[in-house]
């Protein structure tokens, strides 16, 4: 099997794990279990939660002390044994901190997967900007399939749905063993400062004015990427209260509707590349943000019926929202940093993304919706209000990105990859 082949494998698991229950939780929460909607949301802070600290924490154990595929391989078969307990558990309080282990084990080996594959790309003379797209596209595959797995299982509102992402957890750590070694860049360098000694390098990062400047947008980008994980299912299934739409596709069967939002992103993924050579990361990063606004916007106007289109297009444009933002922006990280911190950085990527931004959107778009756009009387929403402001905020994030991150882009360097790195060793 070829290093690309292998890679492919690895990025297919990663995410065939999370799609295996991500989307379908909810079913099994509200149908089978019967629990209620205050404490569900609970469940998906622990993502957030998890991200805050565990990305960063691993990236500096990779960067420090163990092999980072040999990490990410015993984190993925820890998590693997704990959705093995979930269908065991019997009230929600329980749950809680059973999915809050699970995402501790399983956050970081997203900022992992990403540095072992660059890692192994680089150690064999491969381009991380042109060879890891086609890669990582097939991560976003995984979860497709997963999806379509549980539901074509009939698994949706069942127990099963944890085994089968609990197989495949343990399945890709056993795997992870067998890939080529990514040893740590910088355990046998000696420590002048207790920084170096602690691994919290890449923290001094944030003392660039770009490099702060770029993760605070990540922040509030992270944010965004919340809302639609958050609330688009709801949104859709909501439309059912109407008898106009209650028999429409979209309304029957939103998780098909929205997993379009998935297909397109495997198409975006590819044009990634083209799209860093040309324009460049700020550019790029604009183009995301845009693209958010639209995807917001489109959900405002849209509807099950002679609207769906709308919701269609919000979701083929959720491609460019989510993969020019995330994906270019672990590439240019890659690029910014030295290959002694690298883990870690994409560590710190990770935290503020998933980690503080998820936090952030989830905890304050809860309570802005609450408060502003939920009728007190029978808690129905006014979604296109709520949409809107979500589009609003977007657009702000755009223009003063645009404004205030200063980055010129260099075509010949962009061919290279090879910017010259912050915090080289010394």
């Amino acid at each position: 099997m070829n290093t690309k082949l292998r890679l492919i494998v690895l990025s297919f698991l990663q995410f065939f794990i999370w799609g295996s229950w991500l989307i379908t939780i909810g079913a099994y929460w509200f149908q089978t279990k019967q629990w209620s909607g205050a404490q569900f949301g609970a469940i998906f802070s622990t993502m957030g939660i998890a991200s805050i600290f565990m990305p960063s924490l691993m990236g500096i154990v990779a960067d420090k002390w163990i092999n980072a595929e040999k990490l990410f391989g015993v984190l993925h078969i820890l998590g693997g044994i704990v959705l093995f307990t979930v269908p065991m558990v019997d009230d929600p309080g329980t749950m809680f901190w059973v999915m809050l282990l699970n995402m501790i084990f399983y956050m970081p080996t997203l900022a992992l997967s990403i540095a072992v594959s660059y890692s192994v790309l680089k150690s064999k003379g491969g381009d991380v900007v042109k060879d890891y797209p086609p890669i990582r596209v097939w991560g976003t595959i995984g979860f497709i399939v997963a999806m379509w797995t549980v539901s074509l299982l009939g698994f949706e509102k069942s127990s099963s749905q944890f085994y089968i992402a609990a197989g495949a957890a343990i399945l890709l750590g056993i795997y992870s063993f067998t890939l080529p070694a990514c040893p740590p860049p910088s355990k046998n360098t000696s420590s002048r400062s207790l920084v170096d000694a602690l691994g919290l390098k890449s923290f001094a990062l944030l003392r660039d004015r770009k490099m702060a400047v770029f993760f605070l947008f990540a922040l509030l980008l992270g944010a965004a990427l919340q809302l639609t994980n958050a609330y688009g299912d709801t949104f859709l299934h909501d439309f059912d209260q109407n008898p106009a739409y209650k028999d429409t596709l979209a309304v029957k069967y939103p998780a098909i509707i929205m997993s379009i939002s998935q297909i397109s992103e495997t198409l975006f993924i590819l044009a990634i590349p083209f799209f860093l050579r040309r324009f460049g990361i700020k550019q790029v990063m604009f183009f995301s943000m845009i693209a958010w606004v639209l995807r917001f916007g489109l959900f405002a106007y849209g509807d099950p019926g002679s609207g769906l289109w709308m919701i269609i297009l919000s979701c083929i444009v959720y491609g460019m929202a989510f993969d020019f933002f995330n994906i270019s922006g672990s590439l240019f990280v890659e690029t910014q940093t030295a290959s002694s911190i690298r883990a870690s950085a994409q560590g710190l990527f990770m935290m503020m993304t998933n980690g503080f931004g998820a936090v952030l959107g989830s905890s304050i778009s809860g309570i802005v919706i609450q408060k502003y756009f939920t009728n007190p009387v029978d808690q129905t929403k006014d979604w296109h209000s709520i949409w809107l402001t979500f589009a609003l905020y977007a657009l702000v994030i755009a223009v003063l990105f645009i404004i205030v991150f200063k980055h010129k882009h260099d075509p010949q360097a962009a061919e290279s990859t090879q910017a010259e790195p912050l915090l080289a060793a010394e």
